[in-house]
C-alpha cells in the first residue's frame, strides 16, 4: 500500500498547488536521486543554509559534519531545522517571458533533528550516507576509526513532516501568443552523466578503476 504525506500547515503547498505530490514514494524517490541536500537553521539570530552530503534509511534522514560546527551542534541541541534536496531537470521556454520556467523535482523537510550518539546507529548512518554519495565505497575503502567517528557529528531527521513539488512538461504559452508570437518555445532538457576517473597522481598505475567507480550510473 502507497503511504501518503501528511502535510503540516507550513509543510502544505499553496503556490502552484497543482505540481505538489501527496505520496511518500515520491519523497523517497526525491531524496534517493540526490547527492547534496542544504541543511537551513537559525544561528544567534541569523539564517544559515549550509550544503552537506546526507543519506535516506526509511523514513530517517541522515546529514553529517563536523563536532566543532556551531550549526550542528545548535541542530542536535533541538534548534527547528529545514533540509532541501532539488534536481533541476530542464530549462522551459516560452513565447513569452513571463511564462519562462524550469522543470524540477524538490523536497522540504522540516523538524528538529536528534544527534546519533548511539555507536552502531552512528555507523549505520555514515554507511548510508556513503553509499548515498559513493555507492560501493564502504564495502572497498577503508573504514573510520574510532578518532575519526568522534570527530564526525551526524543528524537524523524523521521525514514525518515533508512536502515535494515537481514539475513536468513543455511551456504554458497564453492563445494570444500562440497565435501571434514567433519566438522557439519548447524544453531543454538537463542531462547529466559522469567523466572519466581520474586517478590520485600518487596512485600506482597497475591499480585499477573498481567496478563501483568505473561503471556508475547517474541516479534517476
Amino acid at each position: 500500500m502507497t503511504r501518503q504525506l501528511s502535510p503540516t500547515a507550513r509543510s502544505t503547498i499553496r503556490r502552484g498547488s497543482a505540481r505538489a505530490r501527496t505520496e511518500r514514494s515520491d519523497l523517497h524517490a526525491v531524496l534517493d536521486a540526490g547527492l547534496i541536500c542544504h541543511l537551513g537553521l537559525v544561528v544567534d539570530g541569523s539564517p544559515r543554509v549550509l550544503p552537506t552530503g546526507y543519506g535516506r534509511r526509511g523514513d530517517t534522514l541522515y546529514v553529517h559534519g563536523s563536532t566543532g560546527a556551531r550549526s550542528l551542534r545548535e541542530a542536535a541541541a533541538g534548534a527547528e531545522v529545514c533540509v532541501t534536496v532539488t534536481h533541476l531537470d530542464g530549462i522551459v521556454y516560452a513565447r513569452s517571458l513571463f511564462h519562462h520556467s524550469v522543470n524540477y523535482r524538490s523536497a522540504v523537510i522540516h523538524g528538529r533533528a536528534r544527534g546519533v550518539v548511539d555507536a552502531d546507529e552512528k555507523r549505520e548512518a555514515l554507511r548510508v550516507i556513503t553509499e548515498q554519495l559513493a555507492p560501493g565505497s564502504w564495502a572497498h575503502a577503508r573504514l573510520p576509526t574510532r578518532r575519526e567517528l568522534a570527530a564526525t557529528a551526524v543528524l537524523a531527521l524523521d521525514l514525518a513532516e515533508a512536502a515535494v513539488k515537481i514539475r513536468t512538461g513543455g511551456p504554458n504559452d497564453d492563445a494570444e501568443d500562440v497565435a501571434a508570437g514567433t519566438a522557439w518555445s519548447g524544453v531543454l532538457p538537463l542531462e547529466r552523466r559522469w567523466g572519466t576517473p581520474q586517478p590520485a597522481p600518487d596512485l600506482p598505475p597497475d591499480v585499477e578503476v573498481p567496478a563501483h567507480v568505473r561503471d556508475r550510473r547517474w541516479p534517476a
